[in-house]
């Protein structure tokens, strides 16, 4: 598509089903009751002047520009802050009007720089565009912005710049942190003249304030005072394309800007139901590494992991792979072989993935990443209620009065998404917070929890039966909704459970560390406080007791009635854009697309026929299984796309000797990671700027991800895999990736609705999309559970293998933070590690003097496991006893402390319960300086000599 700007209507939409009907300017308008003046003159195809509005916040009515005159009212209202009426006549453009808003745009043009032709935002600048639409020729006035004039700009953020001399104070921009992004970061400093915007105290830039570089105010900017660097550099873009990013499961949907073949920035789409006109730093700017030098593009292949790469093309690297498959399911077996589909790759590349492992090695060895992160909420949910995805869209958590999140860190992992939570907080909503850690939500500017369990890590089902056993013993079940949708004899049992007085809060205080009287108000919170929502994460799933904790979730959900409508719901927030995609796409071992168990005939059935070939009906090997049949010498060879689960996956030693054992590794990713280190071949990877597809974000939402530019190695993903699979004989002739889909759709019932021509029609769909849901299903269970009546199941609380002790007292858990993704493979190669260049351990003040430790110390971190190092965070965000960090940097390696303890139903590994040591270093330690050095080995390029 050409360059247009995306339509902003001045005011945000008042949905409503009471209608208005008034007249602007000679038309008849209808429109939503509550609908400013601006707005309906904008949906008639109109535009009134102005400067302060946009349609992303609030009116503020401060720029004068927008006056209109109405037939019996007095005065000229502002139009941006004057509702709609029945009958109502308005008039937009009189002699009057014309005369008094060329007067109001003089003085602002007086206190800017009239440097239009150098400006980065001529032609692009709605200070320009209204200085053109109402008619001003002339300034009057000597340029009175001396002030302005003296003050630098500043250049301090890497994404943006801040010329204050530019700024005309219409306050778009501090609007846009208080109620889009909800920070608060930005106010307005001085008066009339002299005023100006300011981050935070006077003196401080926008790197070192509280601003989180989500580009609202960017975005709400309407001249260069705010403009993005690249723009600056690059130009104007000419062309933009809509297409969806590719970081956390919250699956924004952007207009990625082009000028030629150079992406000039990522704009949030208005348009987008996910995230409604926002973003954050990774999605909005974060998309260098795109083109980063460390981007590997040729394929590359060695016989031993021992030798330098050597580049060749693609003819050669494909046959190469298929010969080495081919020689090894000859000797050694089908089962011999296996593959692992990417949580980062679209829905397609992951069907083809699981098809070619399938169909072409001849084993279900196939596994994804959502195998270490959310396999317990496909399992829990599962037998729960009947599907294993969450229940609502994101928009209903506007309707939420008590949030509850649990395990869950949504400012740093789904930013977004937090934004709105925020937002619905600030208007009344009641909060719930069940995490070892104080995250951000706990206590923020204009945002504090009602609770706060700081719960020992672990003890998630502890403390979730407790808060059942306050609602039974208390009366506070919604018996009416249990008889109606949940099975009785099952609830019943499950009564007798909970109902014991070993599950009270006193009882089990000594084992969550949770203060009884805190877990009985927080249950009668959520039991009585109106609609309530559960929002959780990883520090649910990533547990030994992972699966139970979902399962007691729902309980919870069900014996309230907080599932089948608006408001409320069981919700899990996905970490990668297309976790929920990938585990739909058939990429465990055990199922097909759609969650179809391998051993069912009639289903199995339907895919042979599509396939052509017979499937085996043994469910396949898991990512730990490979890895121990790998080191036994039963698997030797495998195909891994977009993963990097040397870094990603628990025990890193195991990890490493499994893959060392392999004959053949095949890596398949933008860059050599740190599983490239034992890989055999290497195909380079397109990144979501050049490939066409879908992702399925945490809400179910199937989005379009559009090719914006050519890829840079030749080949879109699913391209690659289909020339491995025809160089293995499979024939496939598949001519885009809609007709991947559109296979997709033939097998798999809650696709069967879903096109790409349906998808660019109607920007997404939410599955179930069938003949009983032909639009899709934005909320689950509604009349009813998937699964028939909802099942109560028993969850007792195990304590994890994992036990504190003399040598390791204190117990570590791990997450993500807001400016790094996952193992940091495309983050850190941004200017995002300008916020986090290491990753840190955070150590309560009591621990850390026990030790003799400050903030900044080298750290030696050891578990039965393994050992690293790292520096000091010193801070009472953990409580006494409880250590955290991240996993975002290789040279960390924090999974080499992690151990093999998994959860009892999925073996999601237990990231968040680990027994360690803390004790002062003096730098990294023999280990890492190993494995550095085994890494650069393990990537020399051989040059190749002069022709």
């Amino acid at each position: 598509m050409t360059y247009e700007p995306q339509a902003d209507f001045g005011t945000p939409a008042r949905p409503g089903e009471a209608t208005v009907t008034l007249t602007i300017d000679g038309r008849r308008v209808t429109v939503p009751e509550g609908t400013s003046v601006m707005r309906a003159a904008a949906q008639a195809g109109g535009k009134i002047p102005s400067l302060c509005a946009t349609d992303s916040v609030e009116a503020f009515g401060s720029c004068r520009m927008c006056l209109v005159e109405i037939e019996g009212m007095r005065g000229l209202p502002a139009s941006c802050t004057t509702p709609v009426r029945e009958g109502l006549v308005v008039s937009t453009q009189t002699p009057r009007l014309e005369r008094i808003r060329r007067g109001v745009m003089e003085l602002y043009i007086s206190d800017h720089p009239l440097d239009c032709l150098t400006c980065s935002a001529n032609n692009d600048c709605e200070l320009q565009d209204t200085a053109a639409q109402v008619g001003l020729r002339d300034v009057r006035y000597g340029y009175v912005g001396d002030n302005h004039l003296a003050l630098p700009t500043d250049g301090s953020n890497p994404y943006f710049d801040f010329d204050p001399s530019k700024c005309i104070v219409c306050s778009r921009c501090v609007r846009a942190c208080e109620e889009v992004q909800g920070t608060f970061a930005l106010t307005i400093e001085g008066r009339g003249f002299g005023s100006k915007v300011s981050a935070g105290q006077r003196g401080d830039d926008f790197l070192g304030s509280e601003c989180v570089s989500c580009g609202a105010c960017v975005q709400a900017c309407p001249t260069a005072t705010l403009n993005e660097k690249a723009v600056k550099e690059i130009g104007k873009p000419e062309r933009a394309v809509v297409t969806t990013c590719a970081y956390c499961g919250v699956g924004c949907t952007f207009r990625a800007e082009m000028r030629g073949e150079q992406l000039v920035r990522m704009v949030p789409w208005k348009d987008g139901k996910a995230n409604r006109g926002h973003s954050c730093v990774k999605g909005r700017f974060a998309w260098g590494y795109a083109n980063h030098a460390d981007r590997v593009t040729r394929p590359m292949i060695r016989e031993t992991i021992g030798e330098p790469w050597r580049e060749v093309g693609w003819d050669e690297a494909i046959a190469f792979a298929a010969g080495r498959l081919r020689a090894i399911r000859q000797r050694h077996g089908a089962r011999a072989l296996g593959g692992i589909t990417s949580s980062r790759c679209t829905n397609e590349e992951a069907f083809l993935v699981q098809k070619l492992v399938r169909g072409g090695f001849g084993s279900n060895n196939v596994d994804t990443c959502a195998r270490v992160c959310h396999s317990p909420t496909g399992y829990g949910l599962s037998k729960a209620f009947g599907t294993s995805a969450g229940t609502q869209d994101f928009d209903s958590v506007e309707e939420a009065d008590v949030i509850l999140v649990i395990g869950a860190n949504p400012t740093d992992g789904h930013p977004v998404f937090a934004s709105r939570m925020k937002k619905r907080l600030r208007q009344g909503a009641r909060l719930i917070v069940v995490d070892p850690r104080r995250t951000d939500l706990v206590r923020s500017p204009h945002v504090a929890a009602d609770y706060h369990l700081a719960l020992q890590p672990g003890t998630n089902v502890a403390v979730l039966t407790a808060m059942a056993h306050v609602i039974v013993t208390e009366g506070l079940a919604d018996e009416a909704f249990i008889r109606e949708r949940c099975d009785g004899d099952e609830y019943r049992e499950w009564v007798r459970f909970v109902s014991d007085p070993r599950h009270s809060p006193e009882t089990l205080e000594a084992v969550t560390q949770v203060p009884a009287a805190d877990v009985r108000a927080a249950a009668r919170l959520y039991a009585t406080g109106g609609n309530g929502a559960i929002y959780y994460g990883l520090g649910v799933t990533e547990h030994a007791q992972g699966s139970s904790t979902v399962l007691a979730i729902a309980n919870l959900a069900m014996v309230t009635g907080n599932i089948g409508r608006r408001g409320v719901g069981v919700n899990p927030l996905r970490g990668q854009n297309n976790v929920q995609g990938s585990c739909d796409m058939g990429s465990f071992p055990h199922e097909l697309s759609g969650y179809r168990h391998i051993s069912d005939a009639t289903t199995r059935a339907l895919f042979e026929a599509e396939w052509g070939v017979a499937l085996d009906p043994e469910p396949g090997l898991r990512i730990p299984n490979m890895l121990d049949a790998a080191v036994e010498g039963s698997f030797r060879a495998i195909y891994i796309q977009g993963e990097d689960i040397l870094q990603s996956d628990p025990d890193t030693r195991h990890v490493s000797a499994g893959l060392a054992a392999m004959e053949c590794v095949i890596v398949h990713d933008l860059f050599l990671n740190e599983t490239a280190n034992y890989a055999h071949v290497f195909l380079p990877g397109s990144t979501f700027l050049e490939k066409t597809g879908t992702f399925t974000n945490a809400e179910r939402r199937i989005q379009m991800v559009r090719r914006v530019m050519d890829p840079l190695n030749g080949y879109e993903d699913w391209q690659v895999t289909q020339l491995l699979a025809n160089a293995m004989g499979l024939g496939w002739d598949y001519p885009d990736s809609s007709a991947i889909m559109d296979e997709i759709a033939r097998l798999t019932p809650s696709f069967a609705g879903v096109s790409h021509a349906r998808l660019d029609a109607e920007g997404s769909l939410q599955w179930p999309v069938n003949d009983k849901a032909p639009e899709g299903s934005p909320i689950m269970h509604v009349d009813g559970f998937v699964r028939g009546k909802g099942k109560f199941v028993v969850t007792e609380y195990i304590p994890t293998d994992e036990r504190t002790g003399p040598r390791f007292p204190l117990l570590l858990t791990t997450g993500r933070i807001l400016s790094q993704y996952n193992v940091g493979a495309q983050t850190r190669r941004t200017a995002n590690v300008v916020w986090h260049d290491e990753d840190v351990l955070e150590i309560h003040p009591s621990d850390a003097d026990n030790r003799g430790v400050k903030t900044g110390d080298w750290v030696r971190l050891a578990s039965r496991a393994g050992e690293t190092t790292l520096r000091a965070l010193v801070t009472d965000r953990v409580a006494p006893g409880v250590v955290y960090t991240t996993f975002h940097h290789p040279l960390t390696q924090a999974n080499v402390v992690t151990t093999d303890n998994s959860d009892w139903a999925t073996n999601c590994p237990e990231y968040k319960v680990t027994a360690v040591q803390v004790a002062p270093s003096n730098g990294p330690s023999d280990w890492q300086r190993d494995y550095a050095a085994q890494a650069d080995r393990a990537r020399r390029i051989a040059t190749v000599p002069a022709q």
